[in-house]
């Protein structure tokens, strides 16, 4: 369902790949994705220590979700991002803009101490709006 960005003259451009609203018309079905990490198929986890791959794979599976909903990643309306470390930010918003083409989604990042699994630098999640 397509996305409409929002902007306020009274705040300031966003400093990494997202909107500071988004508007989505309401008669779809809404998808709420969980956190997904960097955990691959397989059950392992890609990318140890490297942010970047494993963003890759975070993208990866939150397409295999919103996809197996009926959806595309441009129906991603809102994103949580939390990470190991904020010094990843710009890392991370390079890797959303090869996957977030068209209208960013609406974001929060926030950095936390620990993951369920000790190699984990990101997690995700999501909520999408279908048509």
């Amino acid at each position: 369902m397509p996305k409409q960005e929002i902007r306020s003259p009274e705040l300031a451009v966003p400093n990494g790949h997202f909107a500071q609203a988004t508007q989505v018309e309401a008669t779809g079905r809404f998808v709420f994705i969980s956190g997904m990490t960097a955990r691959n198929k397989e059950g392992g986890v890609t990318g140890v220590g490297d942010i970047t791959s494993q963003t890759h794979q975070v993208c990866q599976n939150l397409k295999a979700a919103v996809e197996a909903a009926g959806g595309t990643l441009d129906d991603i309306a809102r994103v949580d991002v939390y990470v190991r470390n904020m010094e990843d930010f710009n890392a991370v918003h390079e890797v959303r803009r090869q996957y977030f083409t068209g209208v960013a989604p609406a974001s929060t990042m926030v950095e936390v101490s620990k993951f369920v699994n000790k190699d984990y630098l990101i997690e995700i999640n999501a909520i999408a709006v279908l048509a």
